[in-house]
């Protein structure tokens, strides 16, 4: 819970500190919103004239159609290698049609070279006027091609060329302050280019007819010997059909090569056959009874069976007879007889095997050597046939390009009569239409652009001046680049309606309006120095600020009246080189005051003087400028007076002079309970602030805080961080309204 707790509080923090930057842009904005306003309106203003003074310029187009797919009456692209499909052929298009080629013609058949636009001398450089007439080269007046090409460069800069994305469709647009030539230039153009690509193809045409003319002469009489080598050759080899002669030796070829096959084959097996015999050799037969081959012979497994039925018959016997008995010895005999003639059988198979193993060798030597001879009567027969085929290819190229260009050649001599009814590579299908409306500049836009762009420009110059503002502004900015505490401000005091503003008005704020802004201010004040002292019976607070002007001795002034409504308090002008007190309060410049006070020329009592107005307050004047008034309050007897003073009163305010200019508040403040360090809003650099209030805490004084001075009350209500505008604005509100109540 605790965790939770935790990160919501950390979410809350997070939230309201994006809050608070919103609030400081709105602030700053709200403080420089007239003067962005009229940077604003002053920058549209100059727009507006600027756009007034432009010489407008027209923009007008021809949309051009150019052909893909061209129907001729006569094809003839491949005798001078156009391939009119493809984006390569539409790029092509669009490369001539920005040609400088055409563009001169345009320039030549308008006649531009004297239009008055083209025809405006060249003005010199401005680095001229620089450099005297001595220096410069002397100056040649341009040719009449430099001229014209002048005008042909600036034809081509002025036009525009854009085809239409997924078509065939360009656009041919053209920029001129004359609006006749706007619409002339692109329309011309248009037509020079569908009249030049006629013109050229024409002309390519005559061209190809004259090199097919030459052409066809040599081709003729290269057909005419190629053909008469071919007819030489089929003569004097004997050559009828070439194909037939060789498909027979092919079909011999691949008999023979079966049958070659089968025997090696053969060879291989009676081989094997005849190796396992010669293994077994000069033994008996019965060893050769193990060879697959002898064994599987039909004699000798007639034989085996003979010779196993007698050794079976035997068996029989011999379990009924004994060894002598006439049947055993006759079935003896027979298996004897048996057994030889199987040897016999078997020594004949070996003999066979050996003459088929001779005789399979002799039929593979026999085939190998038919098949070579027919290799090498296929090898002459294609030798032939090649020679041959090479002749007719020659032939037969001869004759296609006889043909072709024959036929061309005729196509050539057609299309003079026919050029007409080819279709052109474009046509025009929207040409350009002079129009009153201007293409730029746009004066709407550029005005509004101009406007938007200054007021950007006059908000970031606002907030450029507000980061360059190093003056002290807020409660934030004193809580965070002092770092001290602030005890209050004291609000603006309003000019009247003559927009007047008394100079004495401010220092009687507090007897005169009560229950203003200002008076609740001073109040706030005083509660915070009667905090700060409560531990002490007796209360002496120097009012000091940084330089003159910033508003010390007023407050000085309206916090002793405060001060006098709750307890007896003393105010003393300890300002000797600028005193204002005595002259605020009415009393003669030489009245006795401070100076004689310390000095001891005059008593306590003759240097203390009342207020005319019941305030509850006594003051004394700075009394007569002494020479060094850093001397006379850093005197003993300055501190003996001081003392003497504060058992006569409970509150003690001292006004002294700023501590950037003098030392006089670092001395009387080592005398008194506190100091209070005024800061006129808006003004005072907080560097200089900085600075004195070291000064101050090196010689160990006690700051009880600052007061911000002439603080605009509704830019502060309004400010991100500043509640005490906020709520000090509500609540002089609340006061108003229970004091009026209190008097009803």
């Amino acid at each position: 819970m605790k965790t939770s707790t935790s990160q919501e509080s950390i979410v809350t923090e997070q939230n309201v500190e994006d809050e608070i930057d919103l609030r400081i842009y709105l602030h700053i904005f709200n403080k420089y919103k007239w003067q962005i306003a009229k940077l604003t309106l002053l920058i549209g203003l100059l727009a507006f004239l600027i756009t007034l003074s432009l010489t407008p310029i027209y923009r007008f187009t021809t949309t051009l159609l150019i052909e893909f797919d061209q129907n001729n009456v006569i094809s003839i692209e491949e005798a001078y290698g156009i391939n009119s499909s493809g984006r390569e052929y539409f790029q092509t298009q669009l490369g001539i049609l920005g040609s400088r080629k055409l563009a001169a013609k345009v320039v030549e058949k308008l006649n531009l070279t004297s239009h008055p636009i083209f025809n405006i001398a060249p003005s010199p450089p401005w680095w001229h006027r620089l450099i005297p007439d001595a220096w410069l080269p002397e100056y040649k007046p341009p040719t009449k091609q430099q001229k014209f090409n002048r005008i042909v460069d600036a034809v081509i800069r002025g036009l525009s060329i854009n085809p239409e994305r997924n078509s065939q469709l360009v656009e041919i647009s053209f920029e001129s302050s004359d609006k006749q030539l706007a619409a002339k230039i692109p329309n011309t153009l248009s037509n020079l280019y569908v009249e030049s690509d006629l013109e050229a193809r024409l002309e390519m045409t005559q061209k190809a007819a004259a090199w097919l003319t030459e052409r066809i002469d040599g081709l003729r009489q290269k057909l005419r010997k190629s053909e008469q080598n071919l007819q030489n050759y089929l003569e004097r080899e004997e050559l009828v059909d070439v194909s037939g002669v060789k498909s027979v030796a092919i079909k011999k070829v691949e008999q023979t090569a079966s049958n070659l096959i089968k025997a090696q084959q053969r060879l291989a097996e009676t081989e094997n056959i005849y190796k396992q015999v010669r293994r077994l050799r000069g033994r008996s037969s019965n060893a050769f009874e193990s060879i697959p081959a002898v064994l599987s012979h039909p004699l000798v497994q007639n034989l085996k069976t003979a010779e196993l039925e007698a050794e079976k018959k035997l068996s029989e016997l011999g379990k009924r007879y004994k060894s002598k008995h006439p049947n055993i010895i006759a079935t003896q005999a027979e298996l004897r007889t048996a057994q030889n003639n199987t040897a016999r059988q078997i020594q004949q198979v070996i003999g066979g095997i050996a003459k088929e193993y001779e005789v399979a060798q002799a039929n593979v030597k026999v085939l190998h050597r038919s098949m070579k001879q027919l290799e090498q009567e296929i090898q002459k027969i294609n030798r032939k046939d090649f020679q041959m085929q090479v002749l007719k290819r020659e032939v037969s190229v001869n004759r296609q390009l006889y043909d072709l260009f024959l036929t061309r050649f005729k196509e050539t001599e057609a299309s003079r009569d026919v050029q007409g009814l080819q279709s052109a590579v474009g046509r025009i299908v929207d040409p350009a239409i002079v129009r009153a409306i201007s293409y730029k500049p746009k004066k709407k836009l550029i005005i509004l652009i101009s406007l938007i762009l200054g007021f950007l420009l006059a908000t970031m110059l606002a907030f450029l001046i507000e980061h360059l503002d190093n003056t002290v502004k807020n409660a934030e900015d004193v809580e965070q680049k002092l770092g001290v505490p602030l005890l209050g401000f004291l609000p603006k005091i309003k000019k009247d309606k003559n927009n007047k503003q008394d100079p004495t008005k401010a220092q009687w704020m507090f007897l005169a309006e009560p229950t203003s802004h200002f008076a609740e201010s001073v109040r706030t004040i005083r509660t915070g120095i009667t905090l700060s002292s409560i531990d002490m019976p007796r209360s002496v607070t120097v009012i000091t600020s940084s330089v003159a002007s910033e508003g010390k001795s007023t407050f000085s002034i309206n916090q002793a009246f405060a001060l006098g409504q709750i307890s007896k308090t003393l105010l003393i002008d300890a300002d000797m080189r600028r005193p204002s007190i005595g002259k605020i309060f009415g009393i003669a410049s030489k009245a006795p005051g401070l100076s004689e006070l310390v000095a001891g020329t005059r008593s306590i009592t003759e240097c203390i003087h009342k207020q005319e107005q019941e305030t509850g307050i006594d003051f004394i004047p700075s009394g007569a400028v002494p020479p060094n008034p850093l001397e006379l309050l850093s005197s003993k007897k300055f501190g003996e007076v001081l003392k003497q003073l504060e058992e006569r009163y409970a509150n003690i305010i001292i006004d002294s002079a700023p501590t950037m200019l003098v030392s006089d508040a670092l001395i009387i403040a080592k005398q008194a309970s506190g100091i209070i360090y005024i800061i006129k809003a808006d003004a005072t650099p907080y560097q200089i602030v900085l600075r004195n209030m070291e000064r101050l805490r090196q010689s160990n004084t006690k700051i009880l805080g600052v007061v911000l001075n002439q603080i605009d009350l509704k830019k502060m209500s309004n400010h991100y961080g500043n509640h005490y505008g906020y709520y000090g604005y509500k609540y002089y509100d609340y006061s108003h309204g229970y004091y009026s109540q209190d008097k009803a």
